[in-house]
């Protein structure tokens, strides 16, 4: 994949799993967990998409009203880092992007993260999940964009 398709922000975060050891990919993933904003005070869960595709109850909401500074909120429990650290990584990474940018991220980013070794296929799949279900409700929001039609 090439990281050119990625938002500044999510290249980034790429490069920076992609200089580390298995290991260390872990640890950054447990750190980043810790790094997920609170939700802000006019978003409630009940309110919020849930992710069924995750193990761990997640929950998120786009408001890509403004299709320049696509705004994400994540939900998802202390007691599932990793789940946390996949929605960190999503935020961090695609919060503020333009919708078109969103909508570019390959489906299968998180492979160049280089978890495979060290979280379930399952797990990964939670993030294929988050990603699917952001780009799914940028699209709902913007109809005009390019590759909204599906």
């Amino acid at each position: 994949m090439s990281e050119s398709q990625l938002p500044p922000a999510l290249a980034e975060i790429v490069d920076d799993f992609a200089a580390l050891g298995d290991a260390d990919r872990v640890t950054m993933l447990l750190e980043l967990a810790n790094e997920l904003p609170p939700l802000p005070e006019h978003l409630r869960e009940d309110a919020m998409e849930p992710v069924p595709e995750c193990q761990s109850p997640v929950f998120l909401s786009v408001d890509a009203a403004d299709p320049a500074d696509v705004r994400l909120y994540f939900s998802a429990p202390p007691q599932a880092p990793t789940t946390r650290g996949f929605a960190s990584i999503l935020h961090q990474g695609l919060d503020h992007a333009s919708a078109t940018a969103i909508l570019d991220v390959p489906a299968d980013f998180y492979y160049d993260l280089g978890l495979q070794a060290a979280v379930s296929p399952l797990r990964l799949r939670g993030m294929a999940g988050m990603l699917s279900r952001v780009k799914s409700q940028v699209r709902a929001q913007n109809p005009a964009l390019p590759g909204s039609s599906g």
